[in-house]
């Protein structure tokens, strides 16, 4: 698989990273959990998301971009909020349900177009000043930048954002070429997840 690492945040979020390039394999782990509940990669996921943030980075709490009410409930779960608490546990932060999706329409099936018309969001408390957003694909980045709009307007002073998987934007920071995720020093994040 594909490191991503750091890629270009679009206002407000002060910073957005992903773990890896949603293709292959990254792919078909994130469709294995979102589409076939299949949760036995979520920690291996965390561990991705964690090493991909750089050192040091100030988090008050974790919470997700959530899903719409029906895709949860014909789901049976959000896929976002296992992630985001499997970071929130593999990092030692805290993790808070800050944010509630108002719109019905999901981001799945929608072209680049439609996909830039983002989802809309509140905040039902005030959120702390330093939040990290967990979203499962970053494809256009709206979903992430109508969440931090959201918690912004909430009371948040700085909104950072990671995923699990991006496709691969022209405004992604990673090296030429990429990271090949089998390399010979691997951190926990980067080697093959142990069911491949």
């Amino acid at each position: 698989m594909r490191a991503v690492g750091e890629m270009s945040p679009t206002e407000p979020l002060a910073g957005m990273w992903a773990a890896f390039a949603y293709t292959g394999t990254g792919r078909e782990l994130l469709a294995r959990l979102k589409y076939r509940n299949q949760r036995s990669s979520v920690r291996w996921l965390a561990a991705a998301m964690a090493a991909a943030l750089p050192p040091g980075l100030a988090v008050d709490a974790v919470t997700w971009a959530p899903t719409s009410p029906q895709r949860r409930r014909r789901r049976g779960f959000d896929q976002a909020e296992l992630l985001a608490r499997a970071l929130g546990r593999e990092a030692g932060w805290s993790v808070a349900s800050l944010l509630r999706r108002v719109d019905a329409a999901g981001q799945t099936g929608r072209n680049r177009s439609q996909r830039s018309r983002a989802p809309v969001f509140d905040s039902p408390r005030p959120p702390p000043p330093k939040v990290l957003v967990v979203d499962d694909i970053i494809t256009t980045g709206a979903t992430l930048q109508a969440a931090a709009k959201s918690l912004i307007r909430a009371g948040a002073e700085r909104v950072d954002a990671v995923a699990a998987g991006a496709t691969p934007l022209p405004s992604s920071r990673r090296p030429p070429g990429g990271v090949t995720m089998r390399s010979h020093n691997t951190t926990p994040a980067e080697r093959e997840p142990p069911w491949m």
